[in-house]
């Protein structure tokens, strides 16, 4: 779910009760389209971040503080010559927008008191931070829009701020109950979908709940209510919106219990969900931060990564390419026994051919057949013998050439898979470190030459309790792929592996005591999750004590070989480990 205007009105009061009189004592752009605004209140310091990220566009209070660019950004810069000792002294929505403004006070160069605005818009793909003057002019955005990209509105410094009128929509806290018989559910449309065209700031969930709260189908058409279905939606929307306008909320998150994943979050009880797990929260924020705070920190790794991703893409294609190519030339010289039959035969038989001979047929005492054999009519029968076993012996020098670079083709393709599997659960810098020193290792990048204590800094295997409290470790790349199994776990320790697909080296702990049957299978979903195979429905997982896991010689890290596993089918999940530490 995105951010919607009734979740916006949730955080606007919970803004009201924490950030309005704070001073702003700092300011920094973490990331491109981010701003960490840190406010000095009577309860202490509170950190306020916003995202215009058109991915993943948001805003709460948070205790997380991120770390800033050496160099500040432009936008940033302007900020903190303004505003960077104002003070909060007005937080309001714009009408149910999904667009909050910031009134701050602050003494200008000449000592007297002005304002600016900040506002906020979250609004998907157009979200946007802008700074105005007390005219409400641009002084600046975090993203500019010019009229190539908009023909509506720009965002430009020295343009007036407006947000654009969402025709044929209203106000849900300004309505009565005629506009919503008469003209709401006059729609020719599903009655979830009117109500939703109808309001400003109103999602597909809020209009969704309003249908179930009135136990009515949110899929009927409109033109299906009666009189008796009308008065039970208006009810159920009236109750939902006096609770808004009351501030009467109940912050909780909708949990999907089989994969620990939240599904849905709302300042409102969602009724329609009373058969799922909910977690409740005493702040908008909270709830965000759990909502959102994972994800953020994944798609800003996957824009960090895109230059990786786009490396170990293109060599993939290439070396696949280029197997693909070898493999062809290597079916070519099967033909090679051929061409030594033929010159062994006209060894035998080519007295029987005439000058300017063309082809000779003779009998194959291979399998008694008759055999054609061209000729070059400008050579002798032993000349054209001995053109045949030399194409024979070239073919044959290229087929065991072929060998060995088919192998390493293959080799070199299951290295860049499994290190495109490692960049896709990637979580953190260092773990983007580890994947460009891999590539830079092997000879795919060039070697980076960047600060000496920067790139010493390595990732280490993620650490998970399950229920049954027994210690497991993921690899997450190679590099810590080999360091558990080889230097980290014990010969006794219990060890997992998908079977025939990419992904991380799995080891259990056993510390002496012999494993339940569910932590065999808690570690089997780990295995699942952080592999290859993450989105299937079911995976193959092979496991077996940690000694009987060897290492060829010469072999790249993370590779393996085993000869007596147990094997089971197991669930991409985490819902029976608890994550203890990521680095």
């Amino acid at each position: 779910m995105a951010l919607d205007g009734i979740s916006i009105h949730a955080l606007v009061h919970e803004f009201n009760n924490s950030l309005l009189n704070g001073k702003i004592n700092k300011i920094s752009q973490p990331e491109r389209e981010e701003l960490l605004i840190t406010v000095n209140t009577s309860d202490g310091n509170k950190r306020l971040l916003i995202s215009a990220n058109a991915s993943l566009p948001f805003m709460y209070i948070t205790s997380e503080n991120k770390t800033a660019p050496a160099v500040a950004p432009g936008f940033c810069m302007l900020l903190r010559k303004h505003i960077g000792a104002g003070r909060i002294i007005e937080i309001s929505q714009m009408g149910l927008e999904r667009a909050v403004r910031f009134k701050i006070q602050h003494l200008n160069e000449m000592g007297d008191v002005t304002f600016k605005y900040l506002y906020v818009e979250i609004m998907g793909k157009h979200s946007n931070i802008i700074f105005c003057n007390e005219d409400n002019m641009i002084l600046d955005a975090i993203k500019h829009v010019p009229s190539s990209i908009s023909s509506i509105r720009e965002v430009l410094p020295g343009r007036d701020y407006f947000i654009p009128a969402q025709e044929g929509k209203t106000n849900p806290l300004e309505t009565d109950e005629n506009f919503f018989k008469d003209t709401v559910l006059k729609r020719s449309d599903s009655i979830f979908r009117a109500i939703m065209s109808s309001y400003i700031g109103i999602s597909p969930t809020i209009a969704n709940e309003i249908c179930y709260r009135a136990a009515l189908d949110s899929d009927a058409s409109c033109a299906s209510l009666f009189d008796e279905h009308k008065d039970k939606l208006w009810s159920s929307y009236q109750n939902l919106m006096n609770d808004i306008e009351n501030n009467n909320y109940f912050y909780n998150i909708v949990i999907d219990a089989s994969k620990d994943a939240p599904i849905e979050y709302a300042p409102i009880r969602l009724e329609m969900y009373s058969d799922m797990e909910s977690k409740e929260y005493s702040t908008m924020s909270e709830v965000l931060v759990q909502f959102y705070a994972k994800r953020n920190k994944y798609t800003n790794i996957r824009q960090k990564s895109s230059d990786l991703r786009k490396i170990i893409s293109n060599h993939i294609e290439r070396c696949s390419k280029k197997l693909d190519l070898q493999l062809k030339q290597l079916k070519d010289t099967q033909k090679r026994d051929k061409y030594k039959v033929y010159g062994e035969l006209l060894h035998t038989y080519g007295y029987e051919a005439k000058p300017k001979d063309k082809s000779i047929t003779v009998l194959n005492y291979y399998d008694n057949s008759e055999l054609t054999i061209p000729l070059d009519p400008d050579f002798t029968a032993a000349e054209n013998a001995k053109r045949y076993f030399d194409k024979y012996a070239k073919l044959k020098r290229t087929a065991e050439a072929l060998d060995t670079y088919i192998e390493q083709s293959k080799q070199e393709l299951e290295l860049l898979k499994s290190i495109e599997t490692a960049l896709n659960i990637a979580e953190t810098e260092n773990d983007l470190n580890d994947i460009r020193r891999e590539l830079s290792d092997h000879g795919f990048i060039k070697k980076h030459t960047g600060n000496k204590k920067e790139k010493s800094k390595k990732s280490k295997p993620l650490h998970f309790v399950d229920d049954n409290g027994f210690d497991i470790y993921v690899g997450k790349n190679n590099y810590q792929n080999d360091e558990l199994t080889f230097k980290f776990a014990t010969g006794n320790d219990w060890w997992f592996h998908t079977k025939k697909i990419h992904g991380s080296h799995v080891v259990v702990k056993t510390n002496g005591k012999e494993l339940p049957d569910s932590t065999y299978e808690y570690a089997a979903e780990l295995a699942a999750y952080y592999s290859s195979g993450r989105d299937s429905g079911k995976v193959e997982i092979d496991y077996l004590q940690k000694k009987n896991v060897k290492k060829p010689a010469n072999a790249v890290a993370g590779f393996v070989v085993y000869y007596t596993n147990y094997s089971m089918m197991a669930t991409p999940t985490l819902e029976h480990v608890k994550l203890i530490s990521e680095e």
